[in-house]
């Protein structure tokens, strides 16, 4: 464990030092541990939000067609990078849905429990939105069959009331952000030494909705549930928190229920403990539906409570790239350390109850 931590710590002191944030681990004077696995370019992570967060693709509404142009940019860069498709059609896994309009008109859907209950909704209110999920499999005789999770929602809320003059909540911040970092996370596996757990990499659809694709996928796992031993999740991290200590820090939701933070901070990856528990940010992404499931899950975040969350004004424009490239490259990081390194558990009456 000593010697895997000093690895990971010479990477991140590496990766800080190619982005000009300052690593608070020790300085390394050669980057003789750090493998190219660790250099996330800021043209690939500027290149991929910008086309994720673009007017073309309609503000990424669940089950629209901006969000199925979305989820096909997605593929195709999963396919680029040779992950292992592992949807139902290849990258894409169905996620069967219907549409309601609720008080005020506004459009909201519904999960449903298999695609043979699409039959019975009005043929105008089913909706059929997909997960991306890729796959690298895990190279250790016994650790391949272990398996961890790095996954962010691309979905976001689409087209609203025009706030001067602009209807388009492009989500650049929530969640292109985490989409490009996991996107990001899945090319240093993809250049770098292959991992010795395997490790799916999913792009969910339907959490502004109600986390519809993660629920799915979790009725539906490419890999028994039972296999899995940790699942991270990235939203909100395009721009610097100064409570999490400024550009290139980041913030990890849960951080006491589990021995994953404790594990990654050990290790030099600069995370601290969710500042605003207030807001239950735990409970309001992705990786809840996991840790109901038993499974360490928990959101890296650097969401600094800004005023943009949900509005048009979430644009590529406002993104601090820098920032987004040195967090990727410290996720990268602490991905290497959960696919390779000792599996977390929750510490005694962390592991939220399951949903009743």
């Amino acid at each position: 464990m000593k010697k895997f931590a000093i690895l990971i710590v010479a990477a991140v002191a590496c990766a800080s030092a190619q982005t000009n944030t300052p690593a608070k681990t020790q300085r390394v004077e050669n980057c003789a541990t750090c493998m190219d696995e660790w250099r996330i370019t800021e043209s690939d992570v500027r290149r991929i939000l910008s086309t994720l967060a673009a007017d073309s693709m309609e503000g990424r509404g669940t089950g629209t067609p901006g969000a199925l142009k979305a989820a096909k940019f997605i593929a195709a860069e999963m396919k680029a990078l040779g992950l292992q498709p592992a949807g139902d059609s290849g990258y894409f896994q169905r996620v069967p849905l219907a549409s309601t309009t609720s008080t005020g008109g506004r459009r909201r859907l519904q999960l449903l429990p298999s695609f043979d209950s699409l039959a019975k909704i009005p043929e105008p209110a089913r909706v059929i939105s997909y997960n991306v999920i890729g796959v690298i499999p895990g190279k250790d005789p016994v650790l391949k069959d272990q398996v961890v999770a790095f996954a962010a929602h691309y979905d976001a809320i689409g087209i609203v009331q025009p706030v001067n003059g602009d209807s388009i909540v492009n989500g650049a911040d929530d969640d292109g952000s985490g989409v490009t970092a996991i996107l990001e996370i899945a090319r240093t596996f993809a250049k770098g030494a292959k991992p010795k757990r395997t490790i799916l990499f999913m792009a969910t659809t339907g959490e502004e909705q109600g986390i519809l694709g993660t629920q799915w996928y979790v009725a539906h796992p490419k890999f028994p549930l039972s296999k899995m031993v940790a699942e991270m999740e990235i939203e909100m991290a395009g721009r610097p928190d100064s409570v999490a200590g400024g550009p290139g820090k980041l913030w990890m939701t849960g951080y006491d229920r589990s021995t994953m933070g404790s594990m990654l901070k050990a290790a030099g990856i600069p995370i601290v403990a969710d500042p605003y528990p207030q807001f239950r940010f735990f409970e309001r992404s992705d990786n809840i539906v996991f840790a109901r499931m038993g499974i360490p899950a928990h959101t890296l975040s650097s969401y600094n409570l800004h005023q943009d969350y949900h509005t048009p004004a979430d644009e590529v424009s406002r993104i601090d790239f820098a920032h987004l490239t040195a967090i990727s490259q410290h996720a990268a990081a602490a991905a290497r350390m959960l696919a390779d390194g000792p599996a977390p558990a929750w510490n005694p009456g962390g592991q939220p109850a399951p949903r009743r």
